[in-house]
């Protein structure tokens, strides 16, 4: 098959899917009309086929009764003797034909009378064709249907022989029945189309009020789904009223039900646990910063001794002062987390961006050398609502995930820019880029690219956890692609 002839049939296929109803309640008023469209069908094919075959089979049989009579009478009257047309309806034909040949014809012109024998008769000729059509009848064989043209049109015609070897033939106009047929079949079609309408209005009414139940239960199911189920406490309230169980509906309704118990429980279950987890971190951390105060404390009072030290004890207390730092740093985002995650209030003043990115990129250049740094920002200040000290920390810590994961040389990018009423800020790094398995959960916490160098570099897998979530908490919006040689977080925030 041709890509032309493919993308025909694509297309039909397309519109036949477009044109085909896609509620259930379209489909069944659809189909409710079909259904009687194709029942008035049928009823009116069979009662028009039936009254066709009752008035054919009536004019056979007055052709029976009339036989010859009048075809025969056709031969003498060249004399001046008036055709026998009495008992003869209007437009019966009569053809006389001698050795296949016809020698005389004619039509009644009015209904026959007995009162009136000199009733009037037109007569009529036939082409060669016609006439060998004639001659073909068997005499005394059952009657057909010919197409005599002209003004005649189509006769009900039969053959009977004559007294002086000759064939008379007697006919009667198709058209009263086929006229009949006509009317009948055009009041059908008149009824079945207003049946068809109030049938349709109606099906819709009915269909309508027979599909409330299960309108409610989707009305229920789009509450639900617009509930905030990721997270925090969620009071599954929400119950579909329609739980009958000797209908189709009261049995979802019911399994819905049922669910919506099992998911809440489920929920409650989970919250609880995540208070108790946000309750032991906070709690945690803030138990845990005094006692790293106090090692890193002794620790540096330890090397500030006035005597000598050995090395090795030098190098210890180094360490021990080292790792205290980063153990101190790890407690305070923990402690960060936890208090956003319970929904502590930020500050919510009027932060002058433009001014925190060019702090934050001054200081990356300073702990990155080796890396080249790039600018861009718009002409006019950028100004958000929030707190200065966390959208700080924010920049700060996207920089430092660009120089953390990319080698020495790799040109890394922030772009402040406005777009539609909203501020939108990215930092672009040309480096290997983050796995695809990787990428779904950067912002999970904990979540590291390269254990080994986290840990000589000293990172937590902390830091992009917390972009998120005092992003969130500024009601903005962050997001991660990459692919490798480029790599973009994205951070958006409403405009002050």
């Amino acid at each position: 098959m041709s890509r032309t002839a493919s993308r025909a049939a694509s297309s039909t296929v397309k519109l036949l899917k477009g044109l085909f109803p896609r509620t259930l309640r379209a489909r069944l008023i659809a189909g409710l009309l079909v259904l009687l469209v194709v029942t008035c069908a049928a009823v009116g094919f069979a009662t028009a086929a039936a009254l066709r075959h009752f008035l054919v089979d009536r004019l056979d049989q007055q052709l029976v009764e009339a036989g010859g009579r009048y075809a025969a009478s056709l031969e003498y009257a060249g004399t001046g003797a008036a055709p026998d047309t009495r008992g003869q309806s209007s437009g019966t034909l009569g053809v006389r034909l001698l050795d296949g040949r016809v020698t005389a014809a004619g039509v009644v012109d009015g209904d026959a009378d007995d009162s009136d024998p000199d009733d009037a008769d037109d007569r009529v000729t036939f082409s060669p064709a016609q006439q060998r059509t004639l001659a073909a009848l068997p005499p005394g064989g059952p009657a057909r249907t010919l197409d005599l043209g002209g003004t005649l049109h189509r006769y009900r015609v039969r053959a009977v022989a004559g007294r002086d070897g000759d064939v008379l033939v007697c006919g009667l106009p198709l058209r009263p029945a086929e006229d009949t047929v006509e009317r009948l079949e055009t009041l059908e079609l008149t009824v079945f189309a207003i049946a068809a309408t109030a049938a349709g209005a109606a099906g819709a009414v009915w269909v309508g009020f027979s599909l409330r139940p299960l309108r409610r239960v989707v009305g229920m199911a789009e509450r639900v789904s617009a509930l905030p189920l990721a997270s925090g406490e969620v009071m599954l309230a929400e119950r579909v009223p329609d739980d009958d169980p000797r209908t189709e509906v009261g049995r979802v309704g019911a399994a819905l039900n049922r669910m919506l118990g099992h998911v809440g429980d489920a929920l409650a279950r989970r919250h609880a646990v995540e208070e108790r987890l946000r309750g032991f971190a906070a709690d945690a951390s803030h138990e845990l910063r005094t006692p790293v105060a106090a090692v890193r404390g002794h620790a540096e009072l330890a090397l500030r001794h006035p005597g000598e030290v050995p090395g090795e004890v030098r190098h210890s207390l180094e360490r021990i002062d080292a790792e205290a730092l980063r153990m101190g740093a790890i407690v305070e985002d923990l402690l960060l987390l936890a208090r956003l995650d319970a929904g502590r209030p930020l500050a919510e003043d009027e932060v002058d961006l433009t001014r925190i990115v060019l702090g934050a990129v001054a200081d990356a250049r300073a702990a990155g050398p080796d890396h080249r740094w790039r600018l861009v920002l718009p002409e006019e200040p950028v100004l958000v609502r929030g707190d200065e000290h966390r959208l700080s920390q924010v920049v700060a810590n996207l920089l430092a995930n660009a120089r953390t994961h990319t080698p020495a040389g790799t040109a890394v990018e922030l772009r402040l820019e406005l777009t539609s009423g909203a501020v939108e800020l990215s930092v672009t790094d040309e480096g290997p880029g983050i796995p695809a398995e990787l990428l779904a959960r950067v912002f999970e916490r904990f979540v590291r690219g390269d254990r080994a160098r986290s840990r000589a570099t000293g990172s937590t897998g902390l830091g992009l956890a917390i972009v998120r979530a005092v992003v969130q908490a500024h009601g903005g919006t962050v997001e991660a692609a990459s692919r490798p040689g480029r790599t973009v977080f994205t951070v958006r925030l409403s405009g002050a």
